[in-house]
């Protein structure tokens, strides 16, 4: 039984490395993606093309080689080295996910037919009235589906902040197994299980809350 507590702490610490990792990702990332998705958007073509085309290299790499070029690459090329490895995660996964995040926002912005529009100018609402009072809320139940699937697959994709050797939930496991202990390893699915279990609730109550806007 000691031994379990041990383990259960040491593990606690980690997923504490987790979860920093996701929160300041998804505080960072999703204003961020906001703005690429106006960039995206723009009728100035040069911005425009700029922005997809990060977009597109973005999410046509994998995460992990975004970690090794952000942790790797400006020491190599520019003698900047990073104070710790957190910080070098924090950045590849804040770039990962706004791209992705700026595709879904996109998506939800353009899919509000232009009738809706039209009709608060009619009413003589200004564009930002129209945009606050009348498309918002239809933007964000359209989102909420893929942003919750995202966010939910950002939680488990922090696991791989420990190929720069950020000592996280799964690195600790790691470490025990290195000593004949292997169930830790499998323990960890404890931690992600509850985790994404609770924002699938939270989820799914925002959804029930959005159902008076219909899309």
């Amino acid at each position: 039984m000691d031994q379990f507590w041990n383990v259960t702490s040491q593990l606690l610490e980690g997923f504490g490395e987790n979860c920093m990792l996701f929160g300041v990702t998804i505080l960072v990332a999703i204003p961020l993606g906001l703005i690429i998705s106006m960039g995206s958007m723009s009728k100035f073509f040069p911005l425009k093309a700029v922005t997809r085309t990060f977009v597109w290299i973005i999410r046509g790499t994998p995460l992990m080689l975004q970690l090794f070029t952000v942790f790797y690459v400006p020491p190599l090329l520019f003698d900047i080295s990073f104070a710790d490895r957190m910080t070098a995660a924090i950045i590849a996964f804040v770039i990962n996910y706004a791209a992705y995040f700026s595709e879904i926002f996109r998506g939800g912005i353009e899919g509000i037919p232009k009738g809706q529009y039209e009709a608060g100018y009619v009413l003589g609402m200004k564009k930002s009235q129209v945009f606050f009072k009348v498309v918002l809320m239809q933007v964000i139940k359209r989102i909420l589906p893929p942003m919750s699937n995202e966010i939910i697959t950002l939680v488990k994709d922090t696991s791989l902040a420990r190929v720069i050797s950020v000592i996280e939930i799964l690195r600790v496991a790691e470490n025990f197994s290195k000593k004949g202990i292997i169930w830790p390893l499998f323990y960890t699915g404890a931690f992600f299980l509850i985790f994404c279990g609770a924002l699938t609730i939270l989820f799914r109550f925002l959804e029930k809350k959005l159902d008076y806007y219909k899309v």
